[in-house]
């Protein structure tokens, strides 16, 4: 099972916000950005190939290695570490413009045992929405592993749907995310479990870069 962890850090007058996951086992590698207004400031990836073929690999042993590489970029970020990307250019030619995932339906996606997700991805500097972009939707804490896509239109709205699939216990999310040309957003809805099996969304949180 994936894991991950945001945290919005203020260091002097500035707002970073810190993403650290688990990029799951088709992957078997856990990767932190650190992102300034949409920009990624530093990236971090990791291996734990060697790991997940030890008699020591656990589920909670994995959750607290991501969390490990998480506090320490956060405080490698404290201690100013990163002065030298903090401190360059914010626009350079030639980089990708951040992209933003929004879920236009939150408080209605999950309805009669079955997901329907109304999304639109726009550019983050200026709202302006974004054609031709990849998004993928899955339910982390699924029994059954689906991952469900499609591509944003000419006015950057994706339509997803699909059967709400047996979940497990413990930690129960959905996971919109969509990526183009190095730049990636997240959105991240946590879900709570209720009696004889059924689920409600609950809080959510958003991860740009």
């Amino acid at each position: 099972m994936s894991s991950g962890f945001n945290t919005d850090i203020r260091v002097a007058d500035r707002v970073f916000h810190v993403q650290t996951e688990d990029r799951g086992p088709g992957r078997l590698r856990i990767d932190t950005a650190v992102y300034q207004n949409g920009r990624v400031l530093h990236r971090r990836s990791s291996s734990y190939e060697e790991f997940a073929s030890s008699a020591e690999f656990t589920d909670d042993a994995l959750r607290l290695r991501v969390e490990q590489q998480h506090r320490g970029v956060i405080e490698e970020l404290r201690s100013g570490a990163f002065a030298a990307e903090v401190a360059a250019p914010a626009e350079q030619p030639g980089l990708p413009s951040a992209i933003e995932v929004q879920l236009l339906n939150p408080a209605s996606w999950l309805s009669g045992g079955n997901v329907t997700l109304e999304v639109q991805i726009v550019r983050r500097a200026d709202g302006q929405p974004q054609p031709g972009i990849p998004v993928e939707a899955s339910i982390l804490g699924a029994l059954k592993d689906g991952r469900y896509t499609a591509t944003s239109d000419d006015h950057g709205r994706v339509l997803i749907r699909f059967p709400l699939p047996p979940l497990g216990r413990g930690e129960l999310a959905l996971i919109i995310s969509a990526a183009a040309s190095g730049t990636r957003d997240e959105i991240r809805l946590e879900m709570r479990s209720r009696p004889k099996g059924q689920t409600t969304p609950a809080t959510g949180s958003t991860e740009g870069s």
